[in-house]
């Protein structure tokens, strides 16, 4: 199974997200495009997150400097990112997390944008994170994965649990809860762990979810 792990915006969460699926699953992790923080990017941390031994974190694609938007980022480093060039790895074990930058239609050059990532056997998580406006923004990443025929595994929602928009979203799109994140005071390996343990059912019944 792999499951590409996108968010409704930037800082919502997907990071997090990330951890605790690859944890549940002992999957691989991907991440094809890392922007900024080249010291301690979103792998390094995933590598932090982690406890179990399986786990392979595969390289970048493109490690770009600049902790900007992919094509900006891109073009300060004197390149252009070709999304052909992007190779998924060979993975060691069951299951593959890929995670996105930003948003789905973050743009990585002049045609393509972070959904142009997502292959035909991929299943996307979406992290929705709550704030005035982030309703809209769910219900339209979630129209235009399924403009594309993309399978959506399902939602994750970080922060603070609330009812209200929650319901809203699953009642207009008809998605699978996979879990909530609360606003933990801190994210180690074992608060991952804990969450992992609790969101694993609902992600290994994705291996059902049709294409």
């Amino acid at each position: 199974m792999k499951l590409f792990i996108t968010g409704i915006g930037t800082d919502v969460g997907k990071t997090i997200a990330a951890a605790i699926v690859t944890q549940a699953l002992e999957a691989d992790y991907w991440k094809p495009i890392q922007a900024g923080d080249l010291q301690d990017s979103d792998s390094h941390k995933i590598k932090k997150y982690l406890s179990n031994d399986k786990t392979v974190i595969h390289p970048n694609s493109y490690a770009l400097n600049t902790p900007a938007s992919p094509h900006l980022a891109a073009e300060l480093d004197g390149i252009t990112i070709d999304v052909s060039q992007i190779s998924e790895p060979e993975i060691t074990n069951d299951h593959l997390v890929i995670e996105g930058a930003g948003g789905i239609f973050v743009p990585l050059n002049a045609e393509d944008t972070i959904i142009d990532l997502i292959k035909p056997d991929y299943k996307v998580i979406v992290v929705s994170r709550h704030y005035l406006g982030s309703i809209n923004h769910t219900l339209l990443t979630i129209n235009a994965l399924q403009q594309r025929n993309i399978a959506i595994a399902g939602i994750v929602f970080n922060g603070d649990a609330l009812p209200s928009s929650e319901d809203i979203i699953l009642s207009k799109t008809g998605l699978t809860l996979i879990g909530h994140i609360e606003n933990e005071p801190y994210f180690d390996a074992n608060v991952i762990a804990d969450y992992a343990d609790n969101f694993r059912d609902n992600l290994l019944k994705l291996n059902d979810l049709k294409n």
